[in-house]
């Protein structure tokens, strides 16, 4: 049995703010963005990755969900705790540089961890945490 990842999903509050991000500054290609009773999609993925799909999704995904569970998302969505998302890159230096110049939310600048890559932490407007890692070399 051969088995691969095609899609993961990254719960967002602000389409265009989080496409302007993922986009503009990661370098992401958008390969879908589709509208259904009053919600988006967006399918991005990296170029050098074509069978690997990120959607940006709403936080409830959902049409039918409460009042309660949307707002019980949206408590989570804004302290960041729905998702984490590693990137790995050929240069992790260059790339926070990128970021930060950029006006992205850094929370941990490049240093080398104990097992084995060299990373970053960054937030996306929604306040998901994404590491974006190098190999050790």
């Amino acid at each position: 049995m051969d088995i691969r990842l095609n899609t993961c999903f990254i719960a967002v509050d602000d389409h265009d703010k989080a496409l302007a991000f993922y986009r503009d500054i990661l370098g992401l290609e958008v390969r879908n963005d589709v509208g259904f009773e009053g919600m988006r999609w967006i399918t991005l993925g990296s170029p050098s990755q074509p069978d690997v799909n990120i959607v940006l999704e709403p936080p409830l995904a959902d049409p039918d969900a409460s009042p309660a569970d949307r707002q019980a998302m949206a408590e989570l969505l804004a302290k960041g705790l729905l998702r984490a998302v590693i990137f790995e890159v050929d240069d992790c230096d260059a790339t926070y540089e990128r970021i930060r110049d950029a006006g992205g939310d850094v929370l941990q600048e490049p240093m080398d961890q104990p097992y084995g890559v060299r990373d970053f932490a960054v937030r996306d407007p929604a306040g998901n945490l994404l590491r974006i890692n190098q190999a050790a070399r």
